[in-house]
């Protein structure tokens, strides 16, 4: 699917303060301001939720199913990340835990990870290549996935076009529950999102042309959920064995910084989180800084899927819970402990994704000699700004007003600084250059009333 980017991040404008918060921190400045709201530019985001963190008023929220979606199917799945378990204090167990989650309604737990051996397998063998494209590129983060094709373009050679986790187990489940007789239209599998990102996946995949998932649930209302049956003793605590539990030592690891990398073969293998991180350090590899590496796994949240933004407890604590559960168990399971390596060769025929096309942020126009011009033209009008990058303008750079100047999408006087020197030299009035800042930033932060009382003099 590849018409638009769906994003799960929304705007609240109604409740919006204009602050701009959400500008500055966007890592590819697909936010500005106009009217004292915030103005997304689709093309550009890549649903990192670096937004949704930084607002102050939580004018930013995320789109998710509704719940009760669940009912509509016979033989509702859940698949969750191993992490939605370390959510939790240590004190709720994890049989409390699945207990709950069944008395929900869902006929299924799975864990999104069991199908991380075969991955590993792959991988390894990519790596095998002499051929393939150095570094390979992880596409576990579908953040990190938007934002290459967004940012480095150039780099998209390097994605390592497979299926990640949550699409892969996903289609075991649907295979092994049709093998034992259950129509395929009574299954329903709803995945538990810890990110923006992964939603976003789900309802526009890339590579692809439908997503495995029937629906997706938000991890912290999921969370809460589950908290409040376990708290008020809502549930029936079961003793039957769950397909949940045999899951490897890697498996449980590979949802963590470093976890995908854990045992790859010697080499130069390198993981990096938080996107502003990944940003940068893909910048060095675009411009020919960073040499020798084999594999990078790249993801855009703080301590990877421990720190998703829909993660309801402390990512560092999540993380440690993480890997203590990992630490008990097996370096590698049996076909016999987890039944989705029996499917071995039916996943790995199904494990590539098709092409990853580039969204250029920086693409100015389709014409390449219009392109041309734009460039130049925004390169001039860059150089003569302050750098200063204050985001008075409304956006979250000069480099970003001057972009948007050239494809008509901005005035070079929003900027502060041309708008004081236009009025030195008697080119602008002080009612023109209100009337610009009203247009950026709204009546209310213009109005004069707001100082009434404040001695400013």
């Amino acid at each position: 699917m590849e018409e638009g980017f769906h994003h799960a991040l929304k705007f609240k404008t109604d409740l919006c303060i204009g602050c701009s918060h959400c500008t500055g921190v966007c890592p590819t400045g697909a936010i500005h301001v106009q009217d004292g709201h915030p103005r997304l530019e689709s093309d550009r985001c890549v649903d990192c939720g670096r937004c949704y963190l930084a607002c102050p008023v939580n004018a930013i929220y995320i789109e998710q199913d509704d719940f009760q979606t669940i009912y509509n199917y016979k033989c509702p799945v859940i698949l969750m990340p191993s992490t939605f378990s370390a959510q939790f204090p240590e004190k709720i167990s994890q049989r409390a835990i699945l207990s709950a989650i069944y008395h929900l309604g869902f006929k299924y737990i799975y864990e999104v990870e069991k199908s991380v051996d075969i991955l590993n397998e792959v991988i390894r063998q990519r790596l095998a290549d002499p051929d393939a494209e150095r570094p390979l590129i992880s596409t576990f983060c579908p953040a990190i996935v938007r934002l290459i094709q967004v940012k480095f373009p150039s780099l998209l050679p390097n994605l390592l076009l497979i299926r990640p986790p949550m699409d892969l187990t996903s289609l075991y489940i649907r295979r092994n529950l049709m093998d034992q007789g259950i129509p395929a239209e009574d299954i329903g599998i709803f995945y538990v999102a810890p990110c923006a990102a992964k939603i976003a996946a789900i309802k526009s995949p890339v590579g692809e042309e439908k997503a495995q998932n029937d629906g997706v649930i938000n991890m912290n209302y999921l969370y809460n959920k589950v908290f409040r049956i376990i708290k008020q003793g809502e549930y029936q605590l079961r003793d039957d064995e769950f397909d949940f539990h045999p899951i490897s030592r890697r498996s449980l690891m590979w949802t963590m910084t470093g976890g995908e990398i854990y045992d790859l073969p010697s080499g130069r293998n390198l993981a990096i989180d938080d996107i502003q991180n990944v940003s940068d350090f893909l910048e060095k590899v675009e411009n020919g800084d960073v040499e020798g590496v084999d594999y990078l796994e790249l993801r855009a949240c703080d301590e990877s899927c421990a720190g998703g933004i829909l993660c309801a407890a402390n990512r560092f604590l999540v993380a440690e819970r993480q890997k203590k559960r990992a630490s008990q168990k097996s370096e590698n399971v049996t076909v016999e402990e987890n039944r989705l390596l029996g499917y071995r060769e039916y996943l790995k025929e199904r494990i590539s994704v098709g092409e990853v096309k580039p969204r250029s942020m920086d693409k100015l126009d389709d014409d390449m000699a219009v392109a041309m011009r734009k460039m130049k033209r925004s390169f001039e009008l860059n150089r003569r700004l302050p750098q200063v990058d204050c985001r008075i303008c409304g956006y979250k750079s000069c480099q970003a007003l001057t972009d948007a100047v050239v494809n008509n999408k901005a005035d070079i006087r929003q900027c502060i600084f041309v708008q004081r020197i236009l009025e030195q030299t008697d080119k602008m009035t002080t009612a023109e250059a209100i009337r610009i800042e009203r247009g950026i930033w709204g009546d209310q932060k213009l109005d004069k009333d707001s100082m009434k009382g404040l001695d400013i003099t």
